[in-house]
């Protein structure tokens, strides 16, 4: 699969990040999609197809676990990064059956971006032999 064709949706409160991440991934050749708030993902993923959604945990409204459930309710094809700054933050229980685990989360600041649009790459190769 060529990266153009691999939709990624950014999700981050901080405008900064949002930018860097966005501009990285299109550098990349990812097609990508942003959003400030929880809200915003969740109305984004319920309306266009996005392969691999990164999420900030801690957003204004809805946080990240709640965009991610809300996303798996919907029993959307996306898979899930998280990006935290959190160093506490624990894989939920219920995430875990769906397949996102420790390896799937990327503590903020991101030293290697390439570490993560590795990790997006490798999401999209699961995805393929599912």
């Amino acid at each position: 699969m060529l990266d153009g064709n691999i939709s990624v949706l950014v999700i981050d409160d901080e405008p900064g990040i949002l930018a860097n991440l966005e501009a990285f991934f299109e550098d990349e050749g990812f097609v990508v999609m942003v959003a400030e708030t929880g809200e915003i993902a969740v109305s984004i993923l319920l309306n266009e197809p996005v392969d691999v959604a990164i999420v900030d945990m801690r957003l204004p409204g809805i946080d990240g676990n709640e965009v991610i459930r809300q996303s798996l309710a919907a029993e959307l094809k996306t898979k899930f990064i998280i990006h935290t700054g959190s160093n506490e933050y624990r894989v939920p229980a219920d995430f875990l059956s769906f397949g996102i685990s420790r390896e799937n989360v990327f503590l903020k600041p991101v030293k290697d971006m390439r570490a993560l649009s590795q990790a997006v790459r490798d999401l999209m190769t699961q995805k393929e032999k599912a």
